[in-house]
């Protein structure tokens, strides 16, 4: 079974992904850290990140793979450890530039369908539920107000990297949610937009354990639904 859970930055997502995906016994996968290692591998060899002939040309090198570390998900670029860099400020302010080209997107597809063989998987993403897993059993969309996400986004690098955001403020982080926003659902390829047979939670007022749990009743209740028809 594929559940997809998507949805705009700082509404919880990999936080919940993770958590139901440990739930119910399924594999994680957090394609957002798929996109940001390949951000990170661009900005390496510094490559425009507009340049979609550049990045196209780049692909072959990006050696992507995940580890499980007692219970952790680490990725990697061939023998680089990315997983704590790719959070950085300079990934999430390019990631979107990257990931929004056709290229990328086409080039990557393969390896969320790889992993989705003969598993049963929680993805994590933007399009995961409209382009990548159109025909996923089970979709979530997970949306909340841009000044909860604003503030949730900004505590979230804080405790990540306090000296890269420290002169952040929360009306910076929202312009720089909005802006990411109007980007991702703007654009030609595989644009944000909630799948129309998807599962809505305003996350806005709920804890991670409540959407957590709302989640996984409705899992339970579609899994239900299949067996006994």
């Amino acid at each position: 079974m594929i559940i997809t859970i998507d949805g705009p930055s700082g509404t919880g997502k990999t936080t919940v992904a993770r958590t139901v995906a440990e739930k119910i016994g399924f594999v994680y996968f957090d394609t957002g850290a798929m996109y940001r290692a390949l951000t990170w591998l661009v900005l390496q060899k510094n490559v425009d990140v507009s340049n979609s002939s550049e990045i196209e040309a780049l692909l072959p090198q990006f050696d992507f793979r995940i580890e499980d570390h007692n219970g952790v998900k680490k990725y990697f670029i061939a023998a680089t450890d990315v997983t704590e860099i790719i959070r950085s400020r300079p990934i999430t302010a390019n990631v979107s530039k990257v990931a929004a080209q056709k290229e990328v997107r086409s080039s990557l597809l393969h390896i969320q369908h790889q992993f989705a063989k003969n598993q049963n998987v929680v993805f994590e993403g933007r399009d995961l539920g409209t382009v990548v897993f159109p025909h996923a059993e089970i979709k979530i969309y997970l949306n909340a107000d841009p000044e909860v996400r604003a503030e949730r986004r900004l505590q979230e690098m804080l405790q990540k990297n306090p000296e890269e955001v420290r002169h952040l403020d929360r009306d910076q982080m929202m312009h720089e949610i909005m802006r990411r926003d109007e980007y991702d659902s703007t654009r030609e390829v595989a644009p944000l937009r909630c799948p129309a047979d998807a599962y809505q939670i305003d996350t806005s007022k709920l804890s991670i354990d409540q959407v957590v749990d709302a989640i996984v009743v409705f899992v339970q209740k579609k899994h239900s639904e299949c067996t006994s028809s």
